[in-house]
């Protein structure tokens, strides 16, 4: 156990691997990748789950490999030098430009899977609207996808100096539909999503 969230523990191809579900939102997943990474000695993070769309041309079912992360509910551009989705002291966006990270971008690559490259924007609130998505999209107009988890992971990752790759499967397009849009089709997503990591962690040496 750590944090809340009970890692299952087990080796693949002589590779250890600690699997286990965040929770949702932002404090959960920061809590309890923090306390397994203060535990083990982790060489990588990949993080997989699904998002909604923020962008006319990311579609339901689509695989978004994300170069970095922000919080788009943080708005401190009134406490200091600070710009949209920043936390002071911390960085404005959250890169993801690790050597295995592209890695694994060649990987997909190769084995002729289709994703898209770009921002996800990170909040604690469900986008299951317009009215939630225009603020989001006016602040964020390059973000392609907005789920409750990703900065959270991006932030512990780059304080644990750790390579996080991340993984997000569109399930909604983040409107009116996304209540019964996530229903749908989180589970089919996600389980795209995870196959390729699983595949790809198999075949690692």
């Amino acid at each position: 156990m750590f944090g809340s969230t009970e890692f299952e523990h087990f080796s693949v191809n002589g590779n250890d691997i600690y699997l286990g579900l965040s929770g949702i939102g932002k404090v959960q997943a920061a809590m309890n990748l923090a306390s397994l990474l203060t535990s083990v000695d982790i060489d990588m993070i990949f993080m997989t789950g699904s998002a909604g769309s923020m962008n006319k041309d990311v579609h339901r079912e689509d695989l978004i490999l994300p170069n970095s992360f922000t919080y788009h509910d943080a708005h401190n551009t009134l406490a200091g030098d600070y710009v949209e989705g920043q936390i002071p002291h911390e960085p404005a966006r959250f890169k993801l430009d690790s050597p295995e990270r592209a890695q694994f971008g060649k990987y997909l690559k190769e084995k002729g899977v289709n994703y898209k490259e770009g921002l996800i924007v990170t909040g604690d609130s469900f986008i299951a609207s317009d009215v939630q998505k225009v603020p989001i999209k006016n602040n964020f107009p390059d973000a392609l996808g907005v789920e409750m988890e990703g900065a959270a992971f991006a932030q512990v990752a780059y304080h644990f100096k750790k390579p996080l790759i991340a993984m997000r499967a569109i399930s909604d397009n983040g409107d009116e539909n996304a209540d019964n849009d996530f229903d749908s089709f989180v589970k089919k997503v996600g389980a795209k999503a995870a196959k390729l990591i699983c595949d790809y962690i198999e075949e690692m040496d």
